[in-house]
C-alpha cells in the first residue's frame, strides 16, 4: 500500500479536532461538516417520514379518521418539502463533503468557512419551515409546488415559507459553488477531469444545475409573496396575471430538481457496482457524456408537467419528444451498470443489494415516466395516484437506496468498524418489500381514477389503499434498523482493514487511506503512481 498522508505532528494543535460540542458549531473540516449534513438529513428523513405515515394512516380506510382535510393537505405539502430540501439533498451534500476531497486528493473543501455557513443556514431554514405548523392558519397546504391562487388564499405563512425557500436556496448555491471550486481547482496533480470518479463528475454537473435553476424558483416565490402582500398581480387573473406563468417558472426549476436528486445517486451507484463486480466501470466516458446530456435535457422538458393547461399542440409535441429523448442517456447508464456486472465476480454485500435494487426499481419508474410523457395519455394520468407512484419509484428509490448503499459502503472506512451485515440485509429486504407494497398498488389506484391529495376516497379504492398503508409502515419502521446498525457499528463494530472491501484499493484514492482516515487527510498530494492505479480502465481487477 502506498502512503498518501504525512505523519501528523502531535505538537501542532490545529491538526486534530477541537474538543467538546463547540467543535460541531465552528468546524470547517470537510469530514465534520459532511457528518453534520448526514445527521441532519437522517433527522429530517424521520420527520418527513412521520408526516407520510400520518397520511397513510388517514388513508388506511375510507372516511375521515385522524386529521381534518386542511391539516392533511399541510402534511402532504410539508412531507414533500422536508423530504426534498431537508433530507435527500442534504444527504448528497454530506457525501460530497465527506468524499470529494478524499476522491480527488484534496486536503479539504476550497471554501471551508462558507461550507460551515451553508450548513447552519440550512438548519435555520428547515426549522423555520417546520415552525409554520404553529402559526395562524397552519403550514402551507397547496402541495410542494405552492401553486397560486391556492397557496396565497388567506395564508399567513407565505412570508415564512418564502424566506425559508430563499435560505434553502442560498445554502444549496453556497454548497454548489464550494463543490465546483474544489473540483476544478484542488485536484491532485495527475487527476485530470476524465480520471475523476463518477461521483465527482455527477456532483460537478449537479452543482451547475443547482446554480442555474434555484434563482428561478426564488424569483417565482418572491412574486408569490408580492401578490399576497404587496398588491401585485403576477399570477392573479383578476388583476391581469396568469397562474400558469407560475407553473412554468416552478417547473423550470422543478424538473431539473428531479435530476439534482438523481444524478448524485447515479454517481454513487457507479462507484459501488464496480467494487462488488470486481471490474472497473464499463463505458466510463459514455457515462460522463450521458450525465451531461441528462442535465441539459432536464432544462428543456419542464412543461411535460403541464399538458393539461391548454398549451398549443406544437408545445405539447416539443415537450413530449424532448422528454422521450431523455430516456436515451438514462438507458446508456442502465446498460453500462449491467455491462459492468456482466461476467464479474459479483458478491451481494448490502451496498450492492441496495445498488441493484435501485437499478431495478428506478428502471421501472423510468418506464412509467415514458407513459406519463405521452401527452394524450397524460391527460388521463394527470393528478392521479399513478403519478404519485411514478415519482416515488424514481425519487424515493433515487434518493434513498443509493444513500443507504453508500452509507454501508463507506461507514467502515469512516469509523474503522464493520457494520452488522445480517441487520443491514434485513434493512434492505424490509425496505424493498415495504417500498413495493406501498407504491405498486398506487399505479392501479391511479389507473382506476383515484385523484391524489385527497383525505377520503370511494369504497372501491379501499383494498389497494390498505395494502399501501401497511407497506408504508413496514418501509418507515425498517429505517429504525438502519439507525440502530449505525450506532452499533460506531460503538462496537469489528475493526476493519484499510482496504475494507476486496480489491477496493484499486477503485479509489479513499481506499488507500487508513481506516478511519486521519482528521486532515491529504497534507501532501497523492503521487502519480497511485492516481494512475485507481483510475486505470483495464477490464477487470482479477
Amino acid at each position: 500500500m502506498v502512503s498518501v498522508t504525512n505523519p501528523i505532528d502531535d505538537h501542532e494543535h490545529h491538526h486534530g479536532p477541537a474538543k467538546g460540542w463547540m467543535r460541531w458549531i465552528v468546524t470547517t473540516n470537510h469530514k465534520d461538516i459532511g457528518t453534520l449534513y448526514l445527521v441532519f438529513a437522517l433527522a429530517m428523513l424521520f420527520v418527513g417520514g412521520m408526516f407520510a405515515l400520518t397520511i397513510r394512516a388517514e388513508l388506511f380506510r375510507p372516511g375521515l379518521q385522524l386529521v381534518d382535510p386542511e391539516f392533511f393537505n399541510s402534511l402532504t405539502t410539508m412531507h414533500a418539502l422536508i423530504m426534498v430540501f431537508g433530507a435527500v439533498m442534504p444527504a448528497f451534500v454530506g457525501f460530497a463533503n465527506w468524499m470529494i476531497p478524499m476522491m480527488i486528493g484534496a486536503p479539504d473543501m476550497a471554501l471551508p468557512r462558507m461550507n460551515n455557513m451553508s450548513f447552519w443556514v440550512l438548519v435555520f431554514a428547515g426549522l423555520l419551515l417546520l415552525s409554520t405548523f404553529f402559526m395562524e392558519g397552519g403550514a402551507p397546504a397547496a402541495g410542494w409546488t405552492l401553486y397560486p391562487p391556492l397557496s396565497i388564499q388567506g395564508a399567513h405563512n407565505i412570508p415564512f415559507v418564502v424566506f425559508s425557500v430563499h435560505l434553502l436556496g442560498i445554502s444549496s448555491i453556497m454548497g454548489s459553488i464550494n463543490i465546483i471550486v474544489t473540483i476544478l481547482n484542488m485536484r491532485a496533480p495527475g487527476m485530470t477531469l476524465m480520471k475523476m470518479p463518477l461521483f465527482v463528475w455527477t456532483w460537478l454537473i449537479t452543482a451547475f444545475l443547482l446554480i442555474s435553476v434555484l434563482p428561478v424558483f426564488a424569483a417565482a416565490v418572491t412574486m408569490l409573496l408580492t401578490d399576497a402582500h404587496f398588491g401585485t398581480s403576477f399570477f392573479n387573473a383578476a388583476g391581469g396575471g396568469d397562474p400558469v406563468l407560475y407553473q412554468h417558472l416552478f417547473w423550470f426549476f422543478g424538473h431539473p430538481e428531479v435530476y439534482i436528486i438523481v444524478l448524485p445517486s447515479f454517481g454513487l451507484v457507479s462507484t459501488i457496482v464496480p467494487t462488488f463486480s470486481r471490474k472497473h466501470l464499463f463505458g466510463y466516458s459514455s457515462m460522463v457524456y450521458a450525465t451531461g446530456s441528462i442535465a441539459f435535457l432536464s432544462m428543456i422538458v419542464w412543461a411535460h408537467h403541464q399538458f393539461t393547461v391548454g398549451m398549443p399542440l406544437a408545445g405539447e409535441l416539443f415537450f413530449m419528444y424532448a422528454t422521450l429523448l431523455i430516456a436515451v442517456p438514462t438507458g446508456v447508464k442502465v446498460f453500462n451498470w449491467i455491462a459492468t456486472m456482466w461476467q464479474g465476480s459479483i458478491t451481494l454485500e448490502t451496498p450492492m443489494l441496495f445498488s441493484v435494487g435501485f437499478i431495478f426499481l428506478f428502471t421501472l419508474g423510468g418506464f412509467t415516466g415514458l407513459m406519463v410523457a405521452m401527452a394524450p395519455a397524460d391527460l388521463q394520468y394527470h393528478d392521479s395516484y399513478f403519478v404519485v407512484a411514478h415519482f416515488h419509484y424514481t425519487l424515493v428509490v433515487g434518493g434513498t437506496f443509493p444513500v443507504f448503499a453508500a452509507t454501508y459502503y463507506w461507514l467502515p472506512k469512516w469509523t474503522g468498524h464493520m457494520y452488522d451485515e445480517n441487520l443491514a440485509k434485513l434493512h434492505f429486504w424490509l425496505s424493498f418489500i415495504g417500498f413495493n407494497l406501498t407504491f405498486m398498488p398506487q399505479h392501479f389506484l391511479g389507473l382506476a381514477g383515484m385523484p391524489r391529495r385527497i383525505p377520503d376516497y370511494a369504497i372501491q379504492f379501499a383494498d389497494f389503499n390498505m395494502m399501501s398503508s401497511i407497506g408504508a409502515f413496514i418501509l418507515g419502521l425498517s429505517q429504525l434498523i438502519f439507525v440502530y446498525n449505525i450506532i452499533k457499528t460506531i460503538r462496537s463494530g469489528d475493526p476493519v482493514s484499510d482496504e475494507v472491501w476486496e480489491g477496493a484499493e484499486n477503485m479509489g484514492l479513499e481506499w488507500n487511506l487508513p481506516s478511519p482516515p486521519p482528521y486532515h487527510t491529504f497534507q501532501t498530494p497523492p503521487d502519480a503512481y497511485l492516481i494512475d492505479k485507481v483510475t486505470a480502465t483495464e477490464v477487470t481487477m482479477r
